[in-house]
């Protein structure tokens, strides 16, 4: 079956990184859409960022607008490892943060940070920044 496990998050101060990391395993098909999503209380889900892998071709990634230029979105093949950088943060970026994945037997064109094209969701880690 396939399998989302998240790790990292923690609280930090404005300013600070954090680095989360997603290890999606179990599927069969040649590409993978890989994101993370966002939803703090009270708030709809946010795509944050978005890339598709395979094996030789992979998408431009795709990041929303208020994290262009401050988190990088990026994987570790050898350790099927989905990254999120992020820098410079900010109190608004307290969340729960989770990682989704959408495995096809093909590419099919850029990612999407739209969160029903995603079969298959992490747990879930806690990032909280304060001021």
């Amino acid at each position: 079956q396939v399998r989302v496990e998240q790790s990292g998050g923690g609280s930090v101060q404005a300013g600070d990184s954090l680095r989360l990391s997603c290890v999606v395993s179990g599927y069969t098909e040649n590409y993978v859409y890989l994101a993370w999503f966002r939803q703090a209380p009270g708030k709809e889900r946010e795509g944050v960022a978005c890339v598709g892998f395979g094996r030789v071709r992979q998408t431009s990634p795709q990041f929303s607008d208020s994290v262009k230029d401050r988190f990088t979105i990026s994987r570790d093949n050898a350790k099927n490892t989905l990254y999120l950088q992020m820098n410079s943060l900010k109190p608004e970026d307290t969340s729960m943060y989770f990682c989704a994945a959408e495995p096809r037997p093909r590419y099919v064109g850029t990612c999407d940070l739209r969160g029903d094209v995603y079969s298959y969701w992490g747990q879930g880690t806690q990032v909280t920044v304060s001021s």
